[in-house]
């Protein structure tokens, strides 16, 4: 799983009630092909393939991909650094492996069967005799114990949350571990991350310092290995002909390219012309401007680069601007909304987006688990408990975001409304300017965005900025080098930045180290926002305790409605599909599965393949 990135979280929640596929009871437990969710598994016990690869699809060629930033470690869990991501992805290997269209089920790679008791006190992993590093050797039950240890004791924090219902790790021998789980403990879920868990060689970190950033590469067990490093710039990985997984069912019709080239850039809208130049081979388009406007000329009409839209059916990505909660003016909530209220997504889609986009409306969208209406069910029995911690509102006001749909005049009396907000929380204007009545102190404050999304935010917040100023906010925008707009969020040290979440499908533990009162002022957490609220917690703590797939369910739905009433963030938009432009050399699955942009499930047409 990824966990470093600000924009990705690959953690699944997962409660395991029913065994399905091939089992086998054990004096300790029962012994699983795969780990499903909620009833049957998406795949059979003896599948051959994911349904969104071609498992025929020939290997050869080389690919070039942009990356942002830059980076100077290799290693991405731990807080230190600024980690290739992709280096863990491609050389290490997890336990298991969960697939895109079957988000609930954990399938055999280096863990070959899974292991539950009854009163389900911990997992058991019986390992493949065939997993192998890169060196031969084999994975053993003390390179998974390493493994764990090294992320729990030394790296990021967001591990400590994750594993923290784990009491110990026991070796039964060479090929089976087991992880047990503290008493009483009710997280459903750990079986599942603990499946996501990459595993390293424990020899080859022996003398070593895991958390220090490296640039050395460590030894892996994944498809890949690092061939070449240029400090900064480029990442270039080689396909393992001897790789020991290329035959399994969750590995087959993956990982076809020989070589893969990683080149770092500073600004995304600079990787459009590397395309053109022949530098690149693929880019995803994250501008709707430039993927409408930007790719009318002759190498696109004459079929050199392909353009293609594809759908996907993840949770849509949560983009936002986020408030600083540690910050005083951003204390009151009224403050928030009135800024809230300012943001015209609606003139921003139809003059700036070409209508690509849809409005974020929730932390879950794309979900089935966002709150719409006013709750009721099982949503309200849970509230209901809380009723005495909650403002009224959140019982009696659908969660939306404001609409700007009637133009000028909605514009307007959303403005108006603002105001109100601002005078009940007592601002009012002061020689033009909305002032705090109690202290004189204006209202400003910076925005912050990273350079690699170039000039494209700047177009989005000059009318916004312009609207703050109609009701005497000032507010500034600024896009900082990428290396130091992380070290501005990790040190909470902005006002209200623009950031990205990759959320879950099945949001689970990562909600804690993301919301939790418990990360709010540790530096370097996923709580960018500083997010302090003892329902949210008890909610949080909720899904993740939920036995049943309703009570789930429910718990999510009243975790998006509280924070939405909140007004933490202002959410921005998504897209239901991946927009990506390559050279026509390439291939992809053609299939029914929604399965986005999935590079490493493509391949090079034969005559580039040399």
């Amino acid at each position: 799983m990824t966990l470093r990135p600000r924009n990705r979280f690959l953690i699944f929640w997962g409660v395991l009630f029913f065994v399905c596929g091939a089992v086998k009871a054990t004096a300790a437990g029962v012994l699983m092909s795969h780990l499903p969710l909620y009833g049957e598994a998406g795949y059979a016990a003896d599948f051959q393939n994911f349904n969104y690869v071609n498992p025929e699809a020939p290997k050869g060629g080389r690919v070039v991909l942009p990356n942002y930033g830059g980076f100077d470690s290799l290693n991405p869990f731990i807080f230190k650094g600024n980690a290739v991501q992709e280096a863990a992805a491609l050389t290490l290997d997890t336990l298991g492996v969960i697939s895109i269209d079957d988000y609930s089920t954990v399938y055999p790679l280096i863990a070959r069967q899974f292991e539950l008791p009854e009163d389900r006190s911990f997992v058991g992993f019986v390992l493949d005799e065939r997993a192998k590093f890169s060196d031969g050797s084999p994975v053993t039950a003390d390179d998974v114990i390493f493994s764990f240890n090294a992320v729990m004791e030394k790296g990021a924090q967001i591990y400590r949350v994750y594993y923290n219902d784990v009491e110990r790790v026991e070796k039964i021998n060479d090929r089976h571990v087991r992880f047990f789980f503290k008493k009483n403990s009710q997280n459903k879920e750990l079986p599942l991350i603990l499946a996501q868990l990459s595993i390293f060689s424990a020899k080859d970190w022996t003398g070593k310092d895991f958390s220090k950033p490296t640039l050395s590469p460590y030894l892996g067990s994944g498809p890949y290995l690092i061939e070449k490093i240029v400090p900064g710039k480029s990442v270039i990985f080689k396909r393992n002909p001897d790789y020991w997984a290329k035959d399994l069912p969750s590995r087959r019709g993956f990982f076809n390219f020989d070589e893969v080239d990683y080149e770092y850039y500073q600004d995304t809208t600079v990787t459009l012309q590397a395309l053109f130049a022949g530098s690149i081979d693929m880019r995803e388009e994250y501008i709707a401007k430039i993927w409408v406007t930007g790719y009318d000329n002759k190498q696109v009409r004459n079929g050199t680069v392909i353009k293609e839209e594809l759908p996907h059916n993840k949770a849509a990505n949560l983009q936002m601007f986020v408030f600083n909660l540690r910050k005083e003016m951003f204390k009151d909530k009224r403050v928030r909304k009135a800024i809230s209220l300012a943001f015209d997504f609606d003139w921003a889609n139809d003059k700036l987006f070409y209508h690509q986009y849809q409005r974020i409306g929730s932390y879950f969208t794309n979900t089935g688990m966002e709150a719409t209406g006013l709750p009721e069910g099982k949503e309200l029995q849970i509230l209901n408990r809380f009723r005495q911690k909650l403002p009224k509102e959140v019982f009696t006001t659908a969660p939306e975001v404001p609409s700007h749909k009637g133009g000028a005049l909605q514009t307007r009396e959303n403005l108006k409304q603002a105001v109100r907000l601002l005078n009940a929380a007592g601002y009012d204007f002061v020689d033009g300017k909305m002032a705090n009545l109690a202290t004189g102190e204006p209202l400003k404050f910076e925005i912050i965005d990273n350079s690699a999304n170039g000039s494209s935010f700047t177009r989005v917040m000059l009318p916004f900025i312009k609207k703050l100023k109609k009701i005497g906010i000032e507010a500034k925008f600024r896009t900082v080098e990428v290396n130091i707009y992380k070290n501005r969020l990790d040190n909470f040290d902005f006002d209200i930045a623009i950031i990205a979440f990759g959320m879950s499908q099945m949001p689970g533990n990562e909600q804690k180290e993301m919301w939790g009162s418990g990360s709010a002022m540790i530096k370097g957490s996923y709580n960018i926002g500083g997010v302090q609220n003892k329902v949210v917690d008890a909610l949080i703590d909720g899904l993740i305790k939920a036995q049943h797939k309703d009570d789930y369910q429910a718990y999510v739905k009243a975790l998006d409605r509280v924070m939405l009433h909140e007004v933490y963030m202002i959410p921005q938009w998504y897209s239901p599909s991946a927009r990506v432009a390559y050279q026509n050399k390439f291939e992809h699955p053609k299939t029914s599965v929604k399965a986005g942009f999935q590079p490493f499930t493509w391949w090079m047409k034969e005559e580039f393949r040399q």
